[in-house]
């Protein structure tokens, strides 16, 4: 009779585990039988409990078969809590351009599907009527890049991309670069709300803290939301060519003679270095040249040498007392170790390439009436600034 009772006792405890198993996926449920999107953070609470762990899938099924996947065979594990998926209305697409819509008016059906690791699948559904959002989807006309390729070595010519494009709608947008390297695209624009018009981005083929890039393939990639979360992207290329920095050196300066009479001529003696990696566009009148002191470099023959963009290098001559306003450096001349008729453009500009050096001769008839002078040199980019600023400063004494 004891064998009995503890055979009985045996066999009902290893039985007690096998009815006390739960399912595989129990409790499927949404919060509302019927969604009316509005902006006013309306969702559907989809929630499912797992007995044991499993992949999970979760996606709304149109009436014509057309699937908007939630949640595609992520791991879960076994857990007493209910897990819980709201649903604003929105979901991915798998389209390239329009990421992520909300979904058009009509009866959907909510399926949760579990699969185990052994590949035991079960499934659940649960009605779901979405109303009311027939609204216009986002997206990013006309879409324009010029130049396509650019140079951004500040010499004034495709130096910048000039992107133009259009939002039928008011969205929040968001641009990246994404870096040929596969880097971490960075941001250009972040989260700005932008109205239903043209609107125009310039990018001068740097990083946001003034980096300059190298050459390659980079990617534009304007990114739009609407007020419901439907999500539009478009991307263009832009190519950079010919990248760099420019810099320069004055290796050389010497001023004589150092006593003069009034109206008299004393010569500066220059040398000029690119240190730099890209070319240097310049222009000016060329060496030789004789300025008076009455004179500045905007007023000589015809204001051709006026100040033009950012992209010109010169050097200049200044005095200590010359407070004339935008006048600094009145005196300039070409970076060029060539005659002008040999210029790139003859007369008109060339460049100074990496590595190469310039000897410019300067010369200035002192009509100011001071006794003692202190000249000095320095480089100019015109539009940008003074660098090397008053370089080899010396006094020119001048007798009357």
């Amino acid at each position: 009779m004891k064998r009995f009772c503890l055979l009985l006792i045996l066999l009902t405890s290893s039985l007690l585990p096998a009815c006390s198993t739960r399912a595989l996926l129990e409790d499927v449920t949404v919060s509302t039988s019927v969604l009316r999107p509005t902006n006013a953070g309306e969702t559907a609470i989809i929630t499912y409990s797992l007995g044991q762990a499993a992949q999970v899938s979760v996606y709304l099924q149109a009436g014509d078969g057309t699937r908007y996947v939630l949640r595609d065979h992520e791991p879960r594990l076994a857990s007493n809590e209910p897990y819980v998926l709201r649903f604003d209305g929105t979901a991915p697409t798998g389209d390239t351009l329009l990421l992520r819509r909300l979904l058009p008016t009509g009866a959907y059906t909510v399926v949760v599907e579990a699969q185990t690791a052994a590949g035991v699948t079960t499934s659940a559904t649960q009605p779901l009527q979405i109303e009311g959002s027939d609204v216009p989807l986002p997206d990013i006309i006309d879409l324009v890049v010029a130049p396509e390729t650019i140079s951004p070595n500040a010499d004034a010519i495709d130096d910048v991309a000039e992107i133009t494009y259009r939002l039928p709608i008011t969205a929040t947008v968001d641009i990246t670069v994404a870096q040929p390297d596969g880097s971490e695209p960075f941001a250009l624009v972040a989260n700005e709300e932008q109205a239903p018009i043209l609107h125009r981005e310039v990018w001068n083929g740097r990083t946001p803290d003034g980096r300059v890039l190298p050459d390659g393939t980079y990617t534009y990639t304007i990114r739009a939301q609407d007020q419901y979360g439907s999500i539009v992207q478009r991307q263009i290329p832009i190519l950079i060519q010919g990248a760099g920095q420019p810099e320069a050196t004055i290796t050389y300066s010497y001023m004589a003679p150092q006593a003069i009479l009034l109206s008299s001529v004393f010569t500066v003696t220059m040398r000029v270095k690119n240190t730099g990696k890209v070319p240097i566009r310049t222009y000016g009148p060329p060496s030789g040249y004789t300025y008076d002191t009455q004179q500045v470099f905007s007023s000589i023959d015809n204001s051709r040498y006026a100040a033009k963009s950012g992209g010109f290098w010169r050097i200049g001559v200044d005095w200590d007392a010359n407070s004339g306003a935008g006048k600094r450096y009145p005196f300039r001349w070409a970076l060029s170790p060539r005659p002008p008729d040999q210029w790139k453009i003859p007369f008109v500009e060339d460049l100074l390439m990496p590595g190469e050096e310039a000897l410019i001769i300067g010369r200035i008839k002192v009509e100011q009436q001071e006794t003692k002078m202190g000249f000095y040199v320095g480089l100019i980019q015109d539009g940008v600034g003074f660098f090397q600023d008053k370089t080899g400063r010396t006094i020119i004494r001048v007798g009357f």
